[in-house]
């Protein structure tokens, strides 16, 4: 059996679930086609056995119930993602190397991660090594000490 591995698109973003579902349909409806004219045409004195088609039907069935469990994991990992967001806007968030740090003003969720707008215009990536922390009263530390 040949393996395919995934396809991205042009800007290197995965295809969305509802894509993947469709062509999985799509797949799925062109089997059956392919299907019932393998079963027309086969030859009456040599027939397929049954269980060659049972176990075909059986295998694309268990495809397209993991694409639709996909869909709702991703639908669940959003929801996730969009109750814990909400928490950064106004944080202070600092760049793994430092070079990017500011206030963060809007949160964006892609399928391919989460990028927080700096109060700046400064995109930063919510990647590993990303700092988060509290943002500092306006007067500085002497406020604080106060």
């Amino acid at each position: 059996m040949t393996t395919v591995d995934g396809v991205t698109s042009a800007t290197g973003r995965e295809p969305t679930t509802a894509s993947a579902a469709a062509s999985a349909s799509l797949n799925y409806d062109s089997f059956l086609k392919l299907l019932t004219a393998q079963m027309q045409y086969q030859d009456p004195t040599n027939p397929m056995d049954a269980t060659q088609f049972v176990a075909q039907l059986a295998s694309f069935s268990n495809v397209e119930q993991a694409i639709r469990t996909n869909s709702k994991l991703d639908a669940l990992l959003i929801s996730q993602a969009l109750t814990q967001v909400d928490g950064l806007i106004g944080k202070t968030v600092t760049s793994m190397d430092d070079k990017i740090t500011g206030v963060v003003k809007e949160v964006h969720i892609y399928s391919n991660g989460t990028v927080v707008a700096l109060e700046d215009g400064t995109e930063l990536l919510l990647d590993a090594g990303v700092k988060i922390s509290a943002t500092p009263p306006a007067g500085g530390e002497e406020e604080a000490a106060a």
